[in-house]
């Protein structure tokens, strides 16, 4: 009895370890997908699954239409993937996609919490990230930055588990850099931790080659290492002619909605809009654990801090390159001040019961959660409006869905005039026409015929706005000719043609 016991464990433990987490992201997935069950892919995504289905058919992305987002390769490449199946269906996967990557970015700061302190800081490190309105709102759109940032987790975990486990985790970091640049920083920073070493017979911080290294080996690295943005230049020259396209049409992006870049907005803006994924609380908390992890628990805390340390530089360096400072773009360095955040918070009991700090840093815990129990009507707030904004979002959205099969559109009828260019990938992914047969009325001339699509009530402009320093005049005016064909809820159609 005894050995049928221990050979079912035996068989059933190595299952277990690699259900469970596939268990838990499902779990989260499921229980967002009930508090929030309106998901949908945004402007960036939705151009991603066009540009995709182009490339599946032969045909160069469509980049002429009004403020294209900056291409990801690997994005397009799902696209490409789904293309077979339709518009509609790639959307589905995409949001279900979205769902399990948020459960995936909670398992993954879950367990590096585990990994680094214990399984309780871990449980309150992903229930801060869960609760955090950012990453709700910006995931559940199915933004590129949240598989990123899954797998960049995902490389430091195999890193926490293995120290210089190599190849496996420039794997990872690779795939990242097919969605987000900071991954090519990760990728050198991490390339030069495996191939040098301090030189312990010269003074100061000299480095040496790490002894014993293979030249095939280092090889393999390398091009590992330089892999992202070789594969990025080369997918930017063959669709546009031009290796450098997706920097220089994300900054020109940048100047053109007008947001804060540079090293002076840097030090302006940058610790402001991490401040608004953490919230004050966590800021404070995140500090007070660094501090504390460094002091009392080196060892454990330093893998952590590093790749805390890593990923603000890879945002500095980009935002001063010309990139944008926006919130979404700290996530990765906030999911892992998340952790430390916790940790202030529960990191005392890992001390000796005798230890003089002990009692010191549970005051020090009171404090934080005092300051989370004060902001956290706010913080339902922030979460109340992530949830309304969703619910509004994706019933526009579905109403510009059904108008596209209703029949309502010509393809003889042409050009479309859409309120601003959020419309503009939508409605060629589900009429399957290119981006630039579609016009924003409010960036581009308006055409004297084809068809013009309005908001019908004051609802939709208020909501239908993808940036507030978009250009954007939702409130054009019919244009003369024009009578109406179509109408729902939420819009408007007109057409003159012939």
């Amino acid at each position: 009895m005894k050995a049928g016991a221990g050979l079912r464990a035996l068989y059933l433990a190595p299952v277990l370890r690699k259900v469970r987490p596939l268990a838990w992201i499902g779990s989260v997935a499921l229980t967002l997908w009930l508090i929030f069950p309106f998901g949908f892919p945004n402007y960036d995504t939705v151009y991603a699954l066009v540009w995709g289905n182009e490339l599946a058919h032969g045909m160069s992305p469509d980049y002429k239409a009004a403020l294209p987002p900056t291409p990801h390769p690997l994005a397009d490449l799902w696209g490409v993937l789904l293309a077979p199946f339709g518009a509609v269906t790639a959307s589905d996967a995409t949001t279900v996609l979205a769902y399990l990557v948020l459960g995936a970015v909670a398992y993954l700061v879950y367990r590096l919490g585990t990994l680094w302190f214990d399984h309780a800081i871990g449980a309150v490190a992903a229930a801060i990230v869960l609760t955090r309105a950012p990453y709700l709102s910006n995931g559940l759109r199915a933004y590129v930055d949240l598989p990123y940032i899954a797998l960049a987790l995902g490389a430091l975990v195999i890193e926490s588990r293995r120290p210089r486990a190599g190849w496996p985790v420039l794997a990872l970091l690779s795939v990242a850099g097919l969605l987000r640049p900071e991954a090519w920083l990760f990728s050198a920073a991490y390339l030069a931790y495996l191939l040098l070493e301090r030189d312990p017979g010269r003074e100061g911080l000299p480095l040496r080659w790490r002894p014993g290294l293979e030249r095939g080996r280092v090889a393999g690295l390398v091009v590992l290492a330089a892999s992202a943005p070789l594969a990025w230049a080369v997918f930017d020259l063959i669709t546009t002619g031009d290796a450098l396209y997706s920097f220089t049409g994300t900054r020109d992006t940048v100047d053109t909605l007008n947001r804060q870049t540079g090293p002076v907005d840097l030090v302006l803006y940058g610790p402001r809009r991490l401040g608004e994924v953490m919230q004050l609380p966590g800021l404070i908390g995140a500090a007070a654990g660094m501090v504390l992890g460094f002091v009392f628990l080196r060892r454990r805390s330093l893998i952590g801090i590093v790749a805390a340390v890593l990923a603000g530089l890879a945002f500095a360096i980009l935002a001063c390159a010309g990139l944008a400072i926006i919130p979404r773009y700290t996530m990765l360095a906030a999911a892992v001040l998340a952790i430390f955040c916790a940790l202030a918070l529960l990191g005392w009991r890992l001390l000796p019961d005798d230890h003089p700090w002990r009692r010191r840093w549970q005051l020090i815990a009171g404090v934080v959660l005092i300051a989370f129990l004060v902001q956290a009507p706010q913080q339902y707030d922030y979460l109340k409006t992530v949830h309304n904004d969703l619910d509004e979002q994706s019933a526009i959205e579905s109403d510009l869905q059904d108008l596209a099969d209703s029949g309502a559109f010509n393809r003889d009828c042409v050009p479309i005039s859409v309120p601003n260019h959020r419309a503009v990938p939508r409605l060629a992914a589900w009429l399957d026409i290119r981006p630039s047969e579609i016009i924003s009325s409010s960036e581009q001339r308006q055409p004297r015929h084809g068809y013009f699509l309005d908001p019908a009530n004051e609802n939709v402009v208020r909501h239908f706005v993808l940036d507030p320093n978009d250009p954007r005049r939702l409130t054009t005016k019919v244009p003369p000719g024009f009578h109406r064909v179509a109408r729902n809820e939420s819009w408007l159609l007109y057409a003159r043609c012939g």
